[in-house]
């Protein structure tokens, strides 16, 4: 009875593993079904998602991947917006995270490729949709918080 349970879980470890071989190939699947339009090349997409353009960044090599969101210009926001953006990252906005590069607030998902799932990447499109949608009020990715959150 030990043996087969061991075997029954290497089974089901193996499969879950081989599932998970996300890459540029399937990701450009994905995002041809979730979202509006998809332009670009291999590892490098601009997407409408509802009513934003977002960017989804690959290198395979590397095994990682980034889908980006612009938000707001960084000469825009003042030390109340920096704090409520630090806070969020701990509480509320979870997978998504606030980031400033190149001049712009830009709320970003980040994570290694191959080990990306299917729903993984649509959940983390919806995130990053949420977190820009919500700046300045609740700075939150999903319903779910961690910790005092924000007052509305």
């Amino acid at each position: 009875m030990k043996k087969l349970f061991i075997l029954l879980l290497l089974c089901c470890t193996i499969s879950i593993c081989s599932a998970q071989k996300m890459d540029n190939k399937k990701l450009e699947k994905i995002l041809t079904l979730a979202s509006d339009s998809v332009q670009g090349q291999t590892g490098y997409w601009q997407f409408k998602y509802f009513d934003r353009y977002f960017l989804l960044i690959t290198d395979e090599k590397q095994n990682r991947m980034r889908i980006v969101l612009p938000i707001v210009e960084e000469e825009n926001l003042n030390e109340e917006y920096y704090k409520k953006c630090l806070e969020a990252n701990y509480h509320s906005a979870l997978d998504v995270k606030y980031a400033i590069s190149d001049g712009l607030l830009w709320s970003v998902f980040i994570h290694p490729l191959k080990e990306l799932s299917e729903n993984q990447v649509k959940d983390a499109i919806t995130q990053v949709y949420s977190a820009a949608a919500t700046f300045g009020r609740s700075y939150s990715s999903t319903n779910l918080v961690f910790g005092k959150g924000f007052e509305k």
